[in-house]
């Protein structure tokens, strides 16, 4: 067996040559994961993508026919001879559309400005006590249509908190719209309002709808992505009323939670901090570092 300075190169020369190639091959194998990871990424953008177009495209053509095609009855009564009862009816179809229509394009403008950090808030002492009475007044006669108990107990001494009136009455009538369209026939939707200890408010709205499972929450939560129509369970819809609620809310420096039970309901818990601890710069920040949902 030879040894000596030769050796020492040779071994030197050859650990050098397999870190070399060892090396390389963890670059390769690195350079293959990312690209796989940006493949994938890109798939999953782009099915993202076609699953948005085509959701909004059926969410914006639904309204649209109701409203083409009972306006076209409408226009056509000197032939038709429509009754005054009829004439109602179409002329309720056409408003419902219409207002479902301003509800999801609404709700796509909110969600683009949420989410590239350009959503104002016109802060100041906001009435909560006598925001949710009004909102509840106006799902008064779409709970009856759907025959679901609306029940509603409201503090009327809540403390006042500083915000938006106009963008907290938006989140909470979507989270209350939600509710009934959820909860069947004979179901019950309650609103309860309280203040909290730390001299905040709580509301939680509650309802004996359908439920959901926890990965359920987690696609609720999410813009643009459905609970599965399909299974009979849900009503279709855009995907974006439960996220707004959720930004808006989190906009206010506070916090909204959802707890659910497949078959048994819903229950969703708004906190909102005192006036003097809300700030409009430091909400805006928490929001947009942690994106639209928590």
């Amino acid at each position: 067996m030879i040894s000596g300075p030769l050796d020492s190169k040779k071994y030197s020369s050859l650990m050098n040559e397999y870190a070399s190639l060892l090396s390389d091959a963890v670059l390769r194998h690195r350079a293959r994961t990312a690209e796989h990871s940006a493949r994938v990424e890109a798939e999953l953008a782009s099915k993202l993508k076609s699953d948005f177009i085509a959701n909004m495209s059926h969410e914006l053509r639904t309204p649209l026919n109701s409203i083409m095609g009972f306006s076209e009855l409408l226009s056509e009564h000197a032939q038709r001879k429509l009754s005054q009862a009829e004439i109602i009816e179409y002329a309720n179809h056409v408003h419902d559309a219409a207002g479902h229509l301003l509800v999801v394009i609404n709700n796509i403008l909110d969600i683009s400005e949420l989410q590239t950090g350009n959503c104002t808030l016109d802060a100041g002492e906001v009435e909560l006590s006598e925001i949710l009475t009004a909102s509840v007044s106006s799902f008064r006669l779409m709970a009856q249509r759907a025959s679901i108990n609306l029940n509603h107990s409201i503090d009327v001494n809540l403390p006042t908190v500083r915000g938006d009136s106009v963008k907290l009455r938006q989140a909470l009538s979507s989270l209350i719209s939600n509710a009934i369209r959820f909860t069947g026939d004979g179901g019950t939707v309650s609103i309860d309002a309280n203040g909290t200890t730390e001299g905040g408010v709580s509301i939680c709205i509650t309802d004996t709808g359908v439920g959901m499972g926890e990965d359920d929450i987690v696609s609720a939560l999410t813009p643009f992505d459905q609970l599965d129509a399909s299974k009979g369970q849900w009503p279709g819809g855009a995907g974006l009323g439960l996220p707004v609620a959720q930004a808006l809310v989190q906009l206010h420096g506070g916090n909204l939670k959802v707890e659910s039970e497949l078959n048994v309901g819903t229950r969703v818990e708004v906190t909102l901090p005192p006036g003097e601890k809300f700030s409009v710069t430091e909400a805006r920040d928490i929001v947009m570092g942690q994106g639209l949902s928590s």
